[in-house]
């Protein structure tokens, strides 16, 4: 399995990926680049291994007549997202406990810490702040949607296209949104 090395890091989401074998994502990020319908284009260009702890697989899957969640079942059942038991139980329960995760968070960070995993792709709050202390690279949904376009997997329109839907979808600042359409529109520069 090649190793990827990706650059840049912002302040408010990620685009790092150091040398390793897998990205861990939480059903967060992961229902919000199935919902941009991404999801299919970020499988097939990353490289690596892509895992969820059980419970993000069932959160993920919960609504079963939705778009991104048959997308994320596909890909599943395809094998091209892994499902990881998470061995590190306590570490799961202290994570809750001391950030206020739900329980795909936390499992998801237990693996991403455990697996020593090249990133986690986290949009929750709480759990990007769990993922500073304890050191583990993370992403955002927009992290990846400008790293697509970087890669050139999407124009720069689409990518445009793509960040409006997530603005609809997602719970992010304006501040970020605007932060993250500058650097989509300067790509072209």
């Amino acid at each position: 399995m090649p190793r990827v090395l990706l650059e840049k890091q912002i302040a408010s989401y990620n685009t790092d990926v150091i040398s390793c074998n897998m990205i861990v994502f939480d059903a967060s990020t992961l229902i919000l680049i199935a919902k941009i319908e991404v999801l299919s284009g970020f499988l097939e260009s990353v490289g690596f291994q892509v895992c969820v702890p059980g419970e993000v697989a069932k959160e993920s899957c919960a609504i079963k007549r939705s778009l991104d969640a048959l997308l994320i079942r596909k890909s599943l059942d395809e094998s091209k997202i892994r499902v990881v038991a998470v061995r590190d139980r306590k570490l799961v329960t202290k994570l809750r406990r001391d950030f206020g995760l739900g329980m795909g968070e936390a499992e998801a960070i237990a693996l991403a810490h455990f697996e020593k995993a090249a990133l986690i792709g986290i949009d929750d709050k709480n759990g990007i702040n769990a993922c500073k202390l304890l050191g583990v690279p993370f992403t955002t949904a927009i992290g990846i949607l400008i790293r697509m376009h970087e890669k050139e997997l999407l124009t720069t329109e689409h990518a445009l296209l793509k960040l409006t839907q997530l603005g609809q979808h997602g719970r992010y600042k304006r501040s970020i949104l605007e932060d993250a359409k500058r650097r989509l529109e300067a790509e072209d520069d």
